[in-house]
């Protein structure tokens, strides 16, 4: 006869069984769930199959979705169930923990035969991860399971095979497919259209039974991103009910094809907008160096309540970089100081190098500083700012930090210290980095590594050394090689190896402005005014024009750019009326003019005077000292090389003046201080 005790203790779990379970039916709430949780465990209920099944199926629903207690259940259960395992694996993947759901794929063979649920759900997280291998060997085991043929199965591999441009594999699966549904079809024209096999797409699309918003935009994105942006336009003009997503994709291939005019006229007639929309936009006018339009679009962004996200302030950042507006990147530094936007992986290295572009190595160095999780994109922007800076030694000693610390160094690290060794003249050093890369960390040669080598050798006068290189080494030399040998063939008067350069120049890229002007000018500064008139005549037959050089300083947010001689600026009389000052207080301090930099068949001295103090650097410097206030640095960009002759006029300067100013040119930084440069002389 059963013990009263016990039959009444055994009632009352089978109703707080079933009061648990009917509660848990009709939760809705994670809230709800959770304290049903908490009530199982109490009571002891949750050891019930029923219950922890059930607890396990609400964290799980769409709705709650909540990976960590559902994990928590999980665990707990002594014997789940194939349709458990599903449960979890697919809460993994639908919290992107892609990997952790092929993990407990791995272990759930170990149990069970998977099943026509278990399958689609692995596949897509495959899809997530691009892990086509991956993918291959789960479709084998679906085979041999026998789910080949089911339909959801099937779909996801269409959809896997697709995303991962494995095209081929995702038409044979779709070939044999008995039911296709919109998503199938879908994912096919997906997969041509990011292979860039659009006109198979347009087949497809033409093809299938019924189409959705999907399919219009799908085939708008892939002949967008193939640059048919005529097709894609009428595409676009034929689309029943155009989503956002077309839009956006519309925007992206205008941009992509150089036409942001008509990208701009979109977004002005868009009914509606998203942060891709903005980022579309921003990143749009990046990509065609239209800088300033982009930093105006970011502010509007921002005017319409808009967070950036990474995606955005990758574009604005490159795009100050860009413009070298250090206004413009202080204000957006600031921005992510105020909203709690660390400087992080990507970001991290986007703002040093903004930093360093913009001429304030100083504001790139305490960036690198307050990273946390230094990685080695960190490492690499640093060592080549300040190589760009000529800061040597200070690039050498965190190259030297960065290995104690065990982050190793790659091909683009060594490319940064060859670079400050070479804006530095330190040959001794180059030749032993450019051997330990290859000895100690087993990193080959590249034609960059070959061009630093090659242009400290120039830098320092060992020519032969360098032209000996360039004829032994295992590629073929770039233009950045032989125009570096070319440049210092003309400074150190070895006209041979100029005009082996420059030949070798002439045939890889006939069309190089700078070849030409390089052979002209070393023959010029030797006096040899036929040989420049030859070359003139062989660039004015090819149709070749010389560079105009041009320098440009910001003030105020606004760019100013002169160029040799320039008269169109608003305080023209100003500036003279400056450089004529200069000019005095120059003389004063015992300068005397190098005419030899005036490659330009005139007769007399003043004339030569004259035309190197109407230099463009002249003119921004003379700006800078009458709009600037006392003792802020002048901040210079000039396009190309400066001349020995600008550079020792501006030394004076920084002295005469108490100016500290920098001046970027087309290789390098130049810090003028108290009448000395950071390069050492040696650009």
């Amino acid at each position: 006869m059963q013990n009263p005790a016990a039959s009444a203790a055994s009632s009352r779990h089978y109703f707080l069984h079933n009061d648990c379970f009917s509660l848990l039916t009709s939760s809705k709430t994670f809230d709800e769930t959770r304290q049903l949780h908490g009530l199982s465990l109490k009571t002891g209920t949750f050891i019930n199959p029923s219950v922890s099944s059930r607890l396990l199926s609400r964290y799980t629903a769409p709705e709650i979705n909540n990976l960590r207690y559902a994990r928590s259940v999980f665990e707990r259960i002594p014997d789940p169930s194939l349709v458990l395992w599903n449960m979890i694996i697919k809460c993994y993947i639908e919290n992107h923990r892609s990997h952790d759901a092929i993990s407990l794929f791995c272990l759930l063979v170990r149990e069970f035969p998977p099943d026509n649920f278990t399958f689609p759900c692995v596949i897509k997280g495959c899809s997530r991860l691009n892990a086509v291998e991956e993918g291959k060997q789960i479709h084998g085991f679906a085979l041999k399971l026998g789910f080949a043929l089911d339909k959801f199965v099937q779909s996801s591999l269409v959809s896997l095979y697709s995303k991962c441009g494995s095209i081929e594999s995702a038409c044979k699966v779709f070939d044999n497919m008995a039911e296709k549904d919109l998503v199938t079809w879908n994912s096919l024209i997906d997969g041509y259209a990011r292979s860039g096999q659009v006109e198979i797409a347009l087949k497809v699309f033409d093809e299938m039974p019924e189409r959705d918003s999907f399919s219009w935009t799908a085939l708008l994105d892939g002949f967008s991103k193939s640059g048919k942006i005529e097709d894609a336009r009428e595409i676009f003009s034929k689309m029943p009910n155009k989503s956002l997503v077309s839009w956006n994709a519309m925007i992206n291939g205008y941009m992509k094809s150089g036409d942001p005019e008509s990208a701009r006229r979109l977004f002005n007639r868009m009914p509606s907008r998203d942060l891709v929309t903005w980022n579309s936009i921003i990143a749009g006018y990046e990509i065609n160096g239209r800088f300033k339009e982009a930093f105006r679009m970011f502010f509007r962004m921002l005017e319409h309540d808009f967070k950036p996200s990474d995606a955005t302030l990758v574009s604005v950042i490159s795009a100050v970089s860009e413009s070298a507006i250090l206004s413009w990147g202080t204000w957006i530094h600031s921005y992510m100081i105020k909203n709690g936007i660390e400087p992080g992986g990507v970001i991290g290295t986007l703002l040093i190098e903004m930093y360093s572009k913009c001429g304030s190595i100083e504001n790139a160095l305490s960036v690198f500083q307050v990273i946390r999780r230094k990685k080695l994109g960190h490492w690499n922007s640093i060592i080549a700012g300040l190589g760009m800076h000529g800061m040597a030694n200070k690039a050498l000693e965190l190259f030297n930090k960065m290995r104690e610390r065990g982050t190793e160094p790659n091909a683009i690290t060594f490319v940064g210290v060859l670079n400050a060794c070479s804006h530095t003249g330190y040959v001794n050093e180059a030749r032993s980095y450019f051997y330990l890369m290859r000895n100690e960390y087993g990193i080959e040669h590249t034609v960059e590594h070959y061009g630093c080598l090659v242009d400290v050798l120039c830098r320092t006068g060992h020519l032969e050394e360098a032209k000996d290189i360039v004829e032994n080494m295992p590629m073929r030399p770039n233009k950045v090689i032989l125009m570096s040998l070319l440049r210092s063939a003309r400074i150190y008067k070895k006209t041979d190896i100029g005009e082996y350069a420059a030949r070798l120049l002439i045939e890889m890229a006939p069309e190089t402005t700078g070849s030409y002007v390089l052979l002209s000018n070393m023959y010029a500064s030797e006096g040899k005014w036929e040989k420049v008139s030859e070359v003139r005549e062989r660039m004015k037959k090819k149709g070749i024009k010389k560079e105009a050089g041009w320098s440009s300083i910001e003030h105020e947010g606004v760019i100013h750019r002169f160029v040799v001689g320039d008269r169109s600026h608003l305080q023209t009389e100003e500036i003279y009326v400056k450089l004529n000052e200069m000019r005095e207080r120059l003389k004063a301090a015992g300068h005397i003019p190098d005419t030899t930099q005036v490659l330009l068949h005139v007769q007399g001295e003043e004339e030569k005077e004259a035309e190197l103090e109407i230099h463009s650097e002249r003119l921004a410097i003379a700006y800078g000292l009458i709009n600037t206030k006392a003792r802020k640095p002048i901040r210079v960009v000039k396009n190309l090389t400066v001349c020995n002759d600008c550079h020792n006029v501006t030394k004076l300067l920084s002295r005469i003046y108490k100016r500290e100013i920098i001046v970027r040119d087309n290789t390098r930084f130049h810090h003028f201080r108290d009448g000395s440069c950071s390069c050492k002389d040696f650009w």
